[in-house]
């Protein structure tokens, strides 16, 4: 490269101390989040969960109290049960999108095309192999012609059509017809 290597300004020892006191850091605050998820959790349930006062109650306001709860349990797993077939669905949804995304992008990676100049003979050859034995060079291929054929313009003859229409009917203008077609001049 053109420009000259520079030397590290820390050393490995330095990098290597830096190292471990970043994990030593990352693993204190990791400690501390999970001690505070605890308290949040802890705290919240205190909010939502009344204390049950059960002595001194009738056996009568113990089966309402059990009933009450029941109702509460019953109500809780309904929108369980509702939260986790969505979550399901949506995790069907998504692999099937991911089949999906697989099946249109194809499984493997298709490299950039570059553009290439090939002779046809190279082409044919990489195509067919050994058989390739025909030279495809296209001009040899070409009918010449000579440039005093294009000048010469064929005669046309303008007649009366109505002559060729008279001489052309009946058994005569057949024969003549049938004459034209076999012989190899075609006139």
């Amino acid at each position: 490269s053109p420009f000259p290597q520079r030397k590290s300004k820390i050393t490995a020892s330095r990098k290597l101390l830096l190292k471990s006191l970043m994990l030593a850091k990352a693993k204190e605050e990791w400690d501390q989040e999970i001690v505070d998820k605890q308290s949040e959790k802890e705290r919240y349930l205190s909010e939502r969960i009344t204390p049950l006062h059960t002595s001194g109650l009738s056996l009568s306001q113990l089966q309402d109290l059990c009933r009450e709860l029941q109702e509460k349990v019953e109500i809780v797993d309904e929108e369980r049960y509702d939260i986790e077939a969505k979550c399901n669905h949506n995790t069907r949804e998504i692999k099937d999108l991911k089949i999906k995304v697989l099946d249109l992008r194809g499984k493997f990676k298709r490299p950039p095309l570059r553009r290439v100049r090939v002779s046809a003979d190279a082409m044919l050859r990489a195509l067919l192999g050994s058989k390739h034995k025909v030279s495809m060079d296209l001009r040899a291929n070409l009918k010449s012609v000579k440039k005093e054929d294009t000048e010469k313009e064929r005669p046309v003859e303008v007649g009366d059509w109505r002559k060729n229409v008279e001489a052309m009917s009946g058994m005569e203008g057949r024969k003549k017809m049938f004459d034209a077609a076999k012989s190899p001049t075609g006139q």
